[in-house]
């Protein structure tokens, strides 16, 4: 499996397209959950209680962006988009389960929809931690099938 991890990041452009993401991925989140402020300075801001949420969104931006770059070589290599399907999905459900911490904008919500935006804006912010964990869980979870993937369906010698 290490020799897929190399084979796939060997090449600086899918180092550049994981870096790109994660980053991507990263500074939206980070400024939704009020650790960068942008007004009236860029101001960045963790505290002690804040830390191990902060730390996954941490996690999870690098991850996500690992597993889009891996799954982008793999759609570049073997060229058959039904079987690669799934392991695009789980990436894409694992990033955006990590991204709903929705406590920051869950007044918007709450006017937008009501009682049910009220509801759903409470839940995702009591269970903001357990939800970024079970999103890099999926995250892990699609890592490893890509790493598999990857040694099967390119014939890599190992």
């Amino acid at each position: 499996m290490e020799n897929n991890f190399k084979l796939v990041f060997s090449n600086f452009s899918y180092i550049i397209i994981s870096i790109v993401i994660s980053l991507a991925l990263f500074f939206p989140l980070a400024i939704i959950s009020e650790y960068i402020f942008l007004e009236p300075f860029v101001v960045f801001s963790v505290y002690n209680s804040t830390a191990l949420n902060f730390s996954l969104i941490l996690i999870l931006s690098i991850l996500a962006g690992i597993v889009v770059s891996m799954n982008i070589f793999r759609v570049r290599i073997v060229k058959k988009i039904k079987k690669i399907g799934t392991s695009i999905t789980g990436t894409i459900i694992g990033a955006s389960a990590g991204a709903c911490s929705c406590g920051p904008i869950g007044f918007s919500v709450i006017t937008t929809f009501g009682t049910a935006g009220s509801i759903a804006s409470s839940f995702l912010t009591n269970y903001e931690i357990p939800l970024r964990l079970a999103s890099i869980g999926i995250l892990v979870l699609v890592f490893i099938t890509t790493m598999k993937s990857l040694s099967v369906e390119c014939k890599i010698n190992q």
